[in-house]
């Protein structure tokens, strides 16, 4: 039973340590349990041996490449084994039985054993290969270019022509066969003969003054002329070029108006979403806030609701996370709170308590007053329990410029405050300090403003901003959807997750 398999090409894997080898069986003694294979390949590399026994326990898997038939005439020995490539792996030639010299059809499966042709067959037999065989002959060959070079042989990168091509490389057949007409890979990249090379350096100037560049506009130009292209402006209109981040599809943004005011929008906004928000008079915005306040959302509530949300605003301006970090003690932002004695300044208050307990300091301006409202006593009580300042003179405000300038000083109704010379002298000094500014549900556009805002914070829904009021952010200070229907505002949140949202102009 021994004797059956040699012959038979295999491949024996032993394993991580001792790797894979292929090559033809010599031996087989089933006493000492051991197989020998000639001409073996270690790890696709032909060995220095010519022969390699293998213990059974060694051997972690065997698998058969090829069987010999009963008329094959090719045995165990030196002189048939083929010396470039790995055993089992080759062109599917030979002769068959007759000597007709008839290609063998392919195997159905790639596991199949194939026939390995011998040197002596290649010149009388028409050799026909597939794509998949040719390129594991480009392998051995390059395979046996370098174990050809390690033997200290020297061979020109450019003989791989015809005349002097390896004499087992396999040259496909020129017949009607889709395999046939293939042409080989080394053929087509190094085929030609170095000596045909030109050894003079090509003139790229002399090349280039060939070209007749006047002549050649001249053509374009008359072609232009008789077919109309240049009156149409084809040729003169410049291709647009876009930037990385610009899209070359226009598209209007999608609009949805989910918010309907029953009276017609001086001015109208919308989101980063697309949602219109329309602007609402402060006579509609005064009723609005009535109504909430009746049913509920007092005065006291909505002053802590602004504050909070004022307080968030100016954190995202003063850096956030990245400058209001515990480890920054001595990157303390200092904001100063420019406040007058009405409910504007009573929500201007309510934001500096808010941003005194995030370790901010704040420097709160407030003139002095015989009688103040009762919301702005309510809020300075709970302001002077916190590490804020409070200062009623211009001249106790910092020198240096600060972070961050807000803005409550102006009124919806008593415009009279300006007059005052408390007034105007704040307002210098907002000017002179170089600070932006955040004003906090700033007065419409028809009242001039002292202080030119770079943010302005809305409340609910916007007033008709000017363009001094800077970028408008809205807030949502706790109305209820039906508050708004009572008022006749057809209303759904535009604010999403958020709390505060920007707003652009349409």
């Amino acid at each position: 039973m021994a004797t059956d398999w040699l012959g038979s090409i295999v491949s024996i894997n032993c394993g991580e340590s001792l790797g894979v080898y292929q090559g033809r069986v010599s031996a087989v003694d089933q006493v000492s349990q051991t197989i020998s294979l000639t001409r073996p390949f270690h790890n696709g590399v032909k060995c220095l041996v010519p022969e390699v026994t293998f213990r059974a326990g060694d051997i972690t898997e065997l698998k058969i490449l090829e069987i010999p038939g009963p008329g094959d005439s090719r045995q165990c020995g030196d002189s048939q084994q083929m010396e470039t490539g790995i055993p089992g792996v080759g062109c599917q030639v030979g002769p068959s039985q007759n000597g007709t010299g008839k290609v063998p059809k392919k195997p159905a499966s790639s596991s199949a054993p194939q026939n390995i042709p011998r040197r002596t067959d290649m010149k009388s037999q028409d050799i026909v290969i597939s794509p998949q065989q040719q390129c594991s002959k480009s392998y051995m060959d390059r395979h046996m270019e370098t174990l050809t070079q390690s033997k200290g042989f020297r061979r020109r990168h450019n003989s791989w022509s015809s005349s002097s091509r390896h004499p087992n490389q396999v040259t496909p057949k020129k017949s009607g066969l889709k395999n046939g007409q293939m042409k080989s890979k080394d053929d087509e990249c190094f085929g030609d003969d170095i000596d045909e090379i030109p050894d003079t350096d090509f003139d790229f100037e002399g090349n280039l003054a060939l070209f007749d560049k006047a002549a050649v506009f001249e053509e374009i130009e008359t072609y232009e002329r008789r077919s109309g292209t240049r009156s149409r402006g084809t040729p003169n209109e410049k291709p647009a070029r876009y930037r990385h981040d610009e899209n070359i599809l226009e598209s209007e943004p999608i609009v949805y108006r989910r918010i309907v005011v029953p009276q017609n929008p001086h001015k109208e906004f919308c989101t980063d979403s697309g949602l219109v928000v329309p602007s609402v008079s402060y006579e509609l915005h005064k009723k609005l806030l009535s109504v909430a306040e009746k049913h509920g959302l007092t005065l006291e509530r909505r002053l802590e609701m602004t504050g909070v949300c004022a307080s968030q605003m100016a954190l995202s301006l003063l850096g956030g996370p990245n400058r209001l970090n515990p480890k920054n003690v001595h990157q303390r932002p200092t904001v100063a709170l420019l406040c007058g004695p009405h409910v504007k300044g009573a929500q201007g208050i309510s934001c500096g308590r808010h941003l005194s307990n995030h370790d901010v300091h704040v420097i709160l301006f407030l003139p002095n007053f015989v009688k103040m409202l009762e919301s702005i006593t309510n809020e300075l009580n709970l302001f002077s329990k916190t590490q804020g300042q409070q200062v009623s003179s211009v001249k106790d405000l910092p020198d240096t410029p600060v972070d961050l300038v807000i803005n409550c000083l102006d009124c919806h109704e008593n415009a009279f405050l300006r007059d005052q010379p408390w007034y105007k002298a704040v307002v210098d000094w907002a000017n002179q300090n170089r600070a932006p500014v955040l004003s906090i549900d700033p007065p419409i556009s028809e009242m001039e403003l002292g202080i030119d805002a770079k943010w302005s914070l809305a409340l609910g829904l916007p007033l008709p901003l000017g363009e001094r009021a800077g970028r408008v952010y809205l807030c949502d200070i706790g109305i209820p959807q039906k508050v708004f229907q009572e008022v006749g505002i057809n209303y759904h949140s535009p604010f999403g997750c958020k709390f505060v949202i920007p707003l652009h102009s349409t």
